[in-house]
């Protein structure tokens, strides 16, 4: 009676952690979609300069794919860039066509988190060559998602012509009825609170107050989302065992589902990825059963500009849904066909059987890729 007592109290302590968790994340939301729509009034604050710098280095779409990159190398989250992205162009300081590159260079930059993971085998020989390529699987198919479509992009602008034609049907007017966000409305007046305080409280004025606001919204978006990641992340990580037999006894798709709801609970596709890694290592998953996983991860880490989205208008909508359709688009490419999903798999087997022979090319893989490759070109440009 008094074991089954026992369970009976864990079992209410676990729920009522799970409650507090869930409350917890909302609230972290509204913090989050706060920060978003005080950065858009940072920018306006800082006058037609800012812009102009922003437009000229956009204006470039190998910069913009870099800087996209470095920024979420720098950050250690694309989710975090992503969502900066979103309050550059609702604001206006950022064009559509010129954030484009830079959201497809965050989801270059947020791989370079599993690699560095990978890392920690190095000195295993065992299990070193199955976790490099498992967190490589992650590398190469953002590499090649981008190498086919930005030029594809440059040349047709399908992806900004889509997501300008769903945003214009999702935003705004629907049958000539206005829709007034309740989300907006709520954030508007607390972030409002937020510009009077550095405005009038504090005094500062001019591009000094844009400054000031930025980066009061850069530490409450980071802040938010690191929270949120915090929450989550105890959930995921006490049901490790749970996520593996999902992983293993479902199909592809079903794997992919199960990669994007996991990231959204989370909201962070490093740690979806990351948790892969260790596993491979040990064995316990193959590389097959991993890049649709991967996959739904890139998917699923495209919500938190979706929300980012609701604090602002249809044009950060717009460029939301271009991060969705973009890997969505890197789906179809490579998974539907059978032989083209071997493509990155066959790229990261041989990697790992490379730096498997001599460490040395991992270090050089990493450092090469996604900062002395990137540097050059950019010197160049």
């Amino acid at each position: 009676m008094e074991t089954q007592t026992q369970k009976s109290v864990a079992a209410k302590n676990k729920n009522l952690d799970i409650i507090i968790r869930i409350v917890t994340v909302i609230a972290l939301l509204f913090a989050f979609l706060v920060g978003i729509k005080v950065l858009g009034s940072s920018f306006k604050l800082m006058g037609g300069g800012f812009a102009k710098g922003l437009i000229s280095v956009t204006s470039n779409p190998i910069l913009g794919l870099f800087s996209g990159m470095f920024a979420t190398v720098l950050i250690q989250s694309s989710s975090v860039t992503t969502s900066l992205i979103v309050g550059l162009v609702a604001s206006g300081a950022l064009p559509l066509t010129g954030a484009i590159p830079m959201i497809m260079g965050a989801n270059l930059g947020t791989s370079v988190t599993n690699s560095l993971v990978s890392l920690g085998y190095i000195k295993n020989q065992k299990h070193f060559r199955d976790a490099f390529a498992a967190a490589t699987v992650h590398d190469f198919f953002n590499i090649l998602t981008v190498a086919v479509l930005l030029p594809i992009e440059l040349a047709t602008g399908y992806l900004e012509k889509t997501a300008v034609y769903m945003s214009n049907m999702l935003y705004g007017s629907v049958s000539g009825f206005k829709f007034s966000s309740p989300i907006k409305a709520a954030i508007k007046p607390v972030a409002g609170g937020v510009k009077s305080f550095v405005t009038e409280t504090l005094g500062i004025s001019g591009t000094a107050s844009g400054v000031a606001l930025a980066i009061i919204s850069a530490l409450i978006i980071i802040t938010a989302l690191t929270m949120i990641v915090k929450t989550m992340k105890v959930v995921v990580e006490s049901n490790k065992g749970e996520i593996v037999n999902n992983l293993l006894s479902k199909n592809g798709y079903l794997a992919i589902l199960f990669g994007t709801l996991l990231t959204i609970s989370v909201q962070s596709s490093s740690i979806t990825t990351s948790l892969l890694v260790p596993m491979a290592g040990a064995g316990v998953l193959s590389l097959r059963s991993i890049l649709p996983v991967t996959i739904g991860a890139n998917i699923g880490t495209t919500t938190t500009a979706l929300l980012a989205a609701l604090a602002g208008n249809a044009t950060g909508l717009a460029i939301a849904l271009v991060h969705f359709l973009f890997n969505v688009s890197g789906m179809l490419l490579w998974y539907v066909h059978p032989k083209m999903r071997n493509v990155p798999l066959i790229l990261c087997e041989k990697l790992a059987d490379m730096t498997l022979r001599n460490r040395a090319h991992g270090i050089l893989y990493i450092t090469g890729v996604f900062f002395i490759f990137p540097l050059i070109i950019t010197a160049l440009l």
